[in-house]
């Protein structure tokens, strides 16, 4: 299978991900996971904009990511998944992709939320979408740039 790595990060492509993982991890696809984004030109082309030169992007609904992960489009392909909310990587592994182990990244602060690290915030639907996908086999970690220890998110998510 050509995924390799899966990443939440409310930012979506930027520095970190455009430069530090995407190298880290020897990525030649970034695949973007967001329903708004992927009908926005205008945030497609941002994203394209942030996206290293020599690595190629998708900017994908759920349906559609899924499709062409299932139907081996990008089987020769180093594949990176990205997405902002934990429920698009459930939706994902609901629907068959193979997803073993996702990076907690990035979650913004809001009035609704509470941090559990200083860059990861959740609401209560969040915790339950993250019992979902622990439950369903997935590795969770939190580790915010690949010179940072990996931390086991479902441990800092019962202490948080």
């Amino acid at each position: 299978m050509a995924i390799i790595a899966a990443r939440i990060d409310g930012r979506l492509v930027h520095g970190q991900v455009a430069n530090l993982w995407t190298t880290k991890l020897g990525a030649t696809r970034i695949i973007v996971v967001d329903e708004a984004a992927s009908k926005s030109d205008i945030d497609k082309s941002g994203l394209r904009m942030a996206t290293p030169e020599t690595v190629r992007l998708s900017v994908l609904d759920v349906k559609t990511a899924a499709n062409h992960i299932l139907n081996h489009k990008y089987d020769s392909q180093r594949v990176f998944i990205v997405a902002k909310r934990p429920e698009t990587f459930l939706a994902l592994v609901e629907a068959g992709v193979p997803i073993k182990e996702l990076n907690v990244g990035n979650m913004s602060q809001t009035d609704q939320t509470r941090s559990i690290t200083k860059s990861i915030n959740v609401v209560d639907d969040d915790v339950e979408t993250f019992k979902k996908l622990d439950a369903a086999g997935v590795h969770l970690i939190a580790q915010m740039v690949p010179g940072d220890p990996a931390a086991d998110f479902m441990t800092l998510l019962k202490k948080g």
